[in-house]
């Protein structure tokens, strides 16, 4: 499928679960469901509990939510993570990657600035994409629902 022209302008925001929009809600989980679940054929669930206590990052383009972000606070080792990073399909690999993951790690040095680093779970095949924004890899490679993942972090 070939990539569509990037439309409009941009609107980026980033909200904690309970300030979210309903609409917003709909069309974020629309649009990982769409990724996740069946683009990767992977039957898993993707919302869980930790939706409910991390904020979320959407960039829309003419209303329309094309890629979307979820930011969970540190953990007791000062690891903030992010995860859930997904680009409406006809979009990738045109920059619109790049501009969520920069300001989502925006978003987590305002939201929790004595934070030591930023964790996420990537799948294998994105890992050069991450490290091109200054992650590096840890640990083994692993299977998650199925689907090759690397751990990576960021010092902050």
């Amino acid at each position: 499928m070939g990539r569509a022209p990037i439309a409009g302008q941009f609107e980026l925001s980033c909200s904690h679960f309970s300030s979210l929009t309903v609409e917003s809600l709909y069309e974020a989980l629309k649009l990982r469901s769409a990724i996740f679940v069946v683009e990767q054929d992977c039957v898993y669930q993707d919302m869980d509990d930790v939706d409910i206590s991390a904020h979320h990052c959407l960039i829309k383009s003419d209303d329309e939510v094309i890629a979307v972000s979820r930011l969970i606070p540190p953990d007791d080792r000062g690891a903030m993570s992010i995860g859930r990073v997904a680009v409406t399909e006809t979009l990738r690999k045109t920059g619109l990657g790049r501009l969520l993951m920069i300001y989502s790690e925006d978003q987590c040095s305002n939201l929790w600035p004595n934070a030591a680093r930023i964790q996420l779970s990537a799948q294998v095949y994105i890992q050069r994409f991450y490290e091109s924004l200054g992650y590096s890899a840890y640990g083994a490679e692993y299977l998650e629902d199925g689907i090759p993942h690397i751990g990576m972090q960021k010092i902050m």
